[in-house]
């Protein structure tokens, strides 16, 4: 599929390509970013350059992912980048990181709540999954403000950095956004145990 460009009140969320090279590859130089997601560590300009023009276009195009850039439209300074990775036919883990300048204006949570419902409507998606290594504050606090419902702590279930770590988890659904799923939703009653 062809890159959708999404708009905010205050964002520009498009797709980067091989102009945007630079700017990636000088953002994700924070340690913050290299501590806390899962990408290369250390970053290359090799890595930047291979993410712009290559992972972020093929996952267009073949539907299996679905990144954009997050941009302040007036210079088109990048705020951040924000992915949704197709996990099934009907949900998607969504993952993200700000730059250290725009961190802290509500930015990130703005780009989670554009990219879930463009997700729920557009892709007929009945879930969008959060994960973050348990310690990663800062994207909790964007989940639990975009809406999503933290589930728990699942044991050894992210590599970063060779390393195996637990993480949080949680989700938000469309009905958590006042819009429809595509299937009914059956959620669970209180059991016995």
């Amino acid at each position: 599929m062809e890159p959708v460009t999404l708009a905010t009140s205050r964002l520009l969320m498009r797709t980067v390509g091989p102009k945007d090279t630079d700017t990636v590859y000088e953002a994700v130089q924070d340690p913050d970013i290299q501590r806390w997601t899962t990408i290369p560590s250390p970053y290359l300009y090799e890595h930047a350059q291979s993410f712009a023009e290559q992972l972020v276009p093929e996952g267009w195009a073949n539907g299996s992912m679905f990144t954009w850039g997050l941009f302040l439209p007036e210079g088109e300074d990048l705020v951040g980048m924000l992915g949704l990775t197709m996990r099934s036919m009907s949900e998607a883990e969504i993952g993200f990181w700000g730059t250290k300048e725009h961190r802290g204006n509500g930015y990130i949570t703005e780009a989670v709540l554009a990219a879930s419902r463009w997700a729920f409507v557009d892709r007929s998606l009945d879930r969008v999954e959060w994960r973050a290594e348990v310690g990663n504050v800062p994207s909790r606090a964007v989940a639990e403000r975009a809406g999503f419902a933290v589930e728990g702590t699942l044991r050894s279930a992210m590599v970063n950095q060779g390393v195996r770590r637990d993480c949080w988890v949680g989700s938000l659904l469309p009905s958590d956004l006042s819009l429809p799923s595509t299937a009914p939703y059956l959620p669970a009653r209180n059991q016995p145990a």
